[in-house]
């Protein structure tokens, strides 16, 4: 889809990778952008118009899709993540709460935008996935499992949407230089990078786009002998 006059909404609007969406988004002549946050005060950069969303909450989302029913693009961009092992004594709490933002939310929005998207002409939707929907080493554990599920939910998007015109697109990605990863010491990739290429990958019609060099070769690896999410021998 072309972003030029179309209207967008982005959750976790207020800093980050969606901060940077909604920025390039008006560069790129975009009608209107909505941003998302729990505290709509927060939605600090100009020319966007805040709302009050958390999307664990349904009644939010109800209220943003009653207020925003002009929206051609949906950027699930919100998303927590805390670090720990499926075998730490936290494990479930931190998983819950993980999965309810990554996954259930992101669910929760298609489910809300997806008839606004239709009665727009069919629109798009961009899922901000990972690299860690591939591969799990442990110490974000619940993390990974909950970019997994985000990845299965957005290939069924795509065939459930395809009658209405849907374009959806995962933007998969290593660690990226916010306050998300600020505690990660790994090499990141900024922000304006991330979401140039993703949104270059959405004008030009795309399914997927892996935005560093290590999302890629961690892609190819999937079938490699021994698999990418495998841990390596010794």
């Amino acid at each position: 889809m072309k972003i030029n006059n179309t209207v967008a909404l982005v959750t976790g609007a207020n800093r980050g990778i969606g901060m940077e969406f909604t920025r390039q988004l008006l560069a790129r002549g975009a009608r209107k952008v909505y941003g998302g946050a729990r505290d709509p005060a927060t939605i600090k950069q100009p020319g966007v118009q805040a709302l009050r969303l958390d999307v664990t909450k349904p009644d939010e989302i109800l209220s943003a899709a009653a207020h925003a029913a002009d929206v051609a693009l949906l950027i699930n961009n919100a998303g927590v993540s805390h670090q720990g092992g499926f075998l730490a004594r936290d494990s479930e709490e931190v998983a819950r709460r993980q999965l309810e933002t990554n996954f259930f939310g992101m669910l929760r929005m298609s489910k809300a935008f997806a008839p606004i998207l239709a009665a727009n002409g069919g629109g798009a939707i961009l899922n901000v996935l990972s690299i860690a929907s591939w591969v799990n080493a442990g110490y974000l554990a619940a993390y990974a499992a909950s970019k997994a599920a985000a990845w299965s939910l957005t290939n069924s998007l795509r065939y459930e949407l395809a009658a209405q015109k849907t374009q959806v697109l995962a933007l998969h990605m290593g660690f990226v230089d916010t306050d998300l990863a600020r505690d990660i010491d790994a090499p990141k990739t900024s922000a304006e990078e991330i979401v140039k290429r993703a949104l270059d990958a959405l004008e030009s019609g795309l399914d997927e786009v892996l935005a560093d060099e290590r999302t890629r070769l961690i892609k190819q690896g999937l079938t490699a002998p021994r698999p990418s999410y495998l841990p390596p021998t010794t």
